[in-house]
């Protein structure tokens, strides 16, 4: 029998989280260490399959000794480190973020989004009706994915996953500066003039339904998108050898969308196009 080797375990770094003493493997956040301990830091632009940006810095805490609030999401838990989530800072930076985004943005599709806005109690209309908004309709230029640029918050999580950090295709990235910087593709074409493959990754990562499939798109459209009444069944694709993870998620017996599991090891959230969009054979019944 060969011999599994283990690897260097990885030191436990110390310190306390709201008064609550916490244990984390040296390298892991401030966020990883709340969750942990399970505090409910809220955040939008952090992925469990990307480096963190920065960008929506909704999940802010304060740390002792430090001058200025830091992001959960990238800064590293440190020996001795004094953290505290639920400070009056902290939720008064959290409900200007979420005033800021909401008068700037569509939230409706964004999860959770509704219950922290009730529960830091932040006003939606608080720069009045002449708050910049980007006030594009949805581009709907293909059969397989809308990009609705009106619920877009800049995150960068959709060009990290179609970049360096997973598809390497580069087809989207952030142009323009200040209000009017967005995502887009190059020369802002149609989709289908650019260099997408329609993996579809950008839409796995995307975490205000700025990217969804047609069909969630036409079906929220109808009235008919209703998430309670669906179910999800993992299963292997069959288009190959990888043995790539798909999550089915039906509703009245049809699939509306496939998505990946994050913690799979062979796809890690990640797909081509035959995996995510080539579902609709499995329902035909013509």
């Amino acid at each position: 029998m060969t011999a599994i080797p283990l690897g260097v375990p990885r030191r436990l770094v110390e310190f306390t989280v709201d008064g609550q003493a916490a244990r984390v493997p040296e390298g892991a956040t401030i966020l990883d260490a709340c969750r942990a301990a399970g505090k409910d830091v809220p955040t939008l632009c952090q992925g469990d399959t990307l480096t963190p940006k920065n960008a929506c810095r909704v999940c802010v805490v304060e740390v002792e000794g430090a001058r200025t609030l830091v992001p959960a999401c990238s800064r590293r838990a440190e020996a001795g480190m004094e953290v505290r989530t639920d400070t009056e800072r902290a939720r008064h930076s959290r409900k200007l973020v979420l005033e800021l985004l909401a008068s700037s943005v569509d939230l409706s599709t964004t999860p959770k989004a509704a219950e922290w806005i009730k529960e830091y109690e932040a006003k939606l209309d608080r720069f009045g009706p002449d708050a910049a908004r980007l006030g594009e309709a949805p581009k709907v230029d293909n059969d397989l994915y809308v990009r609705d640029y009106d619920k877009c918050i800049l995150c960068y999580k959709c060009v990290d996953a179609c970049g360096d950090q997973w598809q390497n295709t580069f087809a989207i990235s952030v142009t323009g500066r200040g209000f009017d910087a967005r995502i887009a593709v190059e020369h802002d074409a149609p989709l289908t003039d650019s260099a997408c493959v329609y993996c579809g990754n950008c839409i796995e990562v995307c975490p205000t339904g700025a990217l969804s499939f047609k069909s969630e798109f036409d079906m929220r459209a109808a009235g008919t998108w209703d998430e309670a009444a669906q179910t999800e069944t993992t299963t292997v694709c069959a288009y190959c050898g990888v043995g790539c993870n798909l999550t089915l998620h039906v509703q009245d017996n049809e699939i509306v969308k496939v998505t990946s599991p994050h913690d799979n090891p062979v796809t890690h959230g990640n797909l081509c196009i035959k995996g995510r969009f080539g579902y609709q054979h499995v329902q035909n019944r013509d």
